[in-house]
């Protein structure tokens, strides 16, 4: 592989120079700020704070994406997202289901062969193709919410709602590009560090109400 063979994905880029996405790459802010309050509403619970430096590099990462458009920025974008997804199914397993810690790891392990269905049958619908992946996401919330109810899991409902827009905005990015120039990544960006920021902090509710118990 390359890994500075240029990737020209949205809309907004018109050439290769530095700032061709200039709102794609500021709208990144959105992940540094939810990452900086979430930090400072943790205090005290360590994995919380974890998810925090996570979502920080989520920012960082797709902001070198969207500067410099090169494989290697792509995999700066997209590790820290599959991390985070990882580490917080985890703590879901292990702190909102209550698994002892193997058996949440063991469980965190399948995502990879939910994705590995999933992705091939939203391929089979040409709307959902485009951010094939990223469904995986709001879908698993959904059914992790049927199973946990309570605050848990309405907390799961409202992240699945504003991911599920979050990915439709995305996935219209370059539907619309004749029609709106700048694309739609932007609020890929500004919603997605709104429902990152609230995941942590259904987290962080449900470890202090269980303290509290």
């Amino acid at each position: 592989m390359d890994w500075f063979a240029r990737i020209d994905a949205y809309c907004e880029r018109t050439d290769f120079s530095y700032w061709s996405e200039p709102l794609n790459a500021i709208t990144n802010l959105a992940f540094i700020i939810a990452a900086i309050t979430m930090w400072r509403r943790s205090a005290g619970l360590p994995a919380a704070r974890f998810l925090c430096v996570i979502l920080f590099c989520i920012g960082v990462g797709s902001y070198l994406f969207h500067t410099h458009a090169t494989q290697w920025a792509a995999l700066a974008d997209v590790a820290p997202i599959g991390l985070f997804i990882l580490n917080y199914l985890f703590l879901a397993n292990r702190d909102m289901v209550g698994m002892p810690w193997w058996a949440a790891l063991l469980i965190t392990a399948l995502f990879a062969p939910y994705a590995y269905v999933i992705v091939p049958l939203l391929n089979q619908l040409p709307f959902f193709r485009i951010s094939n992946f990223y469904w995986t996401v709001p879908i698993l919330l959904i059914l992790y919410a049927a199973f946990l109810r309570g605050a848990v899991g309405k907390g799961f409902i409202v992240g699945a709602a504003i991911l599920c827009l979050s990915i439709t905005l995305r996935s219209l990015d370059e539907i619309w590009c004749a029609q709106f120039p700048i694309g739609t990544h932007i609020f890929w960006h500004l919603l997605n560090g709104v429902m990152l920021g609230w995941m942590i902090e259904v987290y962080r509710r449900h470890m202090l109400a269980t303290r509290a118990a």
